[in-house]
């Protein structure tokens, strides 16, 4: 491996706590360009990383990907200009590819009724674990990273938050609800394992392939198209669904845990139809059929 690149990925751990599924992104990203330019990318010009990125455009890969090694690109040579193994960032006026706007898919409130309801139909044991993971999910907005991390004591006693350490290691309080609690009680009643999702051997967490399995079939059970459905759906529906019944985006963005609020304001859409109830419900002008109000 390139040393400087070795040297960025230790970085990224010391100073972000980044995980292995991370480091290995930004790995592959990072040999992708080093296989185009034939190596030695510590050295590269901006005219060989534009046509990098061009190359990457010509092969048809998706614009989000494309992206994503650019930002891979471009951290890897700030890191170079900060530890002054270069004088300048060839990457400053690379452009970034144009992203197609895409909205977060959520489920309505009802379709989460139907899932809790249907995953407490399931058999005993997995029904007290998976409606905890669901009420857990929906009452917090969690990663499934984040669930399946946690130890059984978490939600032990009266506790009405709970402490996550979510991405970079950073941790944030959100308030739990009865139901999410309930549900939690339930599932790690009378057991001594360590996870309070645990998997199969007990001693290890529950995989994300695991639970993704007793999810979809849930789905299935409650009439969903199971492609519509996962963890981060769930997290979506969260955001979506505190937004329309008035939270403020600050607010979500420290339930969510994201480092930026420019990452909250992917669910700004749902804010815009809140506006447009607000002022069709009491707007003066805003009358059925647009009828002028003087009859005009």
């Amino acid at each position: 491996m390139d040393r400087h690149v070795e040297a960025f990925l230790e970085m990224l751990v010391a100073e972000r706590g980044a995980a292995r599924n991370t480091l290995l992104a930004y790995q592959s990203d990072l040999d992708d360009l080093s296989a185009h330019l034939g190596g030695g990318i510590a050295g590269a010009s901006a005219e060989s990383l534009r046509g990098y990125m061009g190359a990457l455009a010509g092969s048809g890969l998706a614009a989000r990907t494309q992206a994503r090694r650019l930002s891979a690109v471009r951290q890897f040579f700030r890191f170079l200009v900060r530890e002054e193994v270069r004088a300048d960032d060839p990457t400053e006026l690379l452009d970034s590819p144009r992203l197609p706007r895409s909205l977060p898919k959520y489920l309505s409130e009802a379709e989460v009724d139907a899932l809790l309801e249907a995953a407490r139909s399931r058999p005993p044991a997995q029904a007290l674990a998976l409606t905890a993971a669901l009420e857990i999910l929906y009452a917090t907005g969690m990663r499934v990273s984040e669930l399946l991390g946690l130890p059984r004591s978490a939600l032990s006693g009266d506790a009405v938050v709970l402490l996550i350490r979510g991405k970079g290691g950073r941790e944030r309080i959100v308030p739990l609800s009865d139901a999410a609690r309930d549900a939690a009680a339930a599932l790690a009643g009378g057991r001594r394992d360590r996870w309070l999702f645990p998997g199969r051997p007990a001693r290890q967490a529950m995989t994300r392939q695991g639970f993704a399995l007793t999810l979809k079939q849930a789905a299935l059970a409650a009439g969903i198209d199971p492609a519509r459905v996962s963890p981060h759906v769930l997290r979506h529906s969260f955001a979506s669904h505190m937004l329309a019944r008035g939270a403020d985006l600050r607010s979500l963005q420290l339930l969510l845990g994201h480092a930026d609020i420019a990452t909250t304001q992917i669910y700004t859409h749902v804010l815009a139809e809140r506006l447009q109830r607000l002022v069709e419900a009491h707007h003066p002008l805003a009358r059925a059929g647009g009828a002028d109000p003087a009859g005009a």
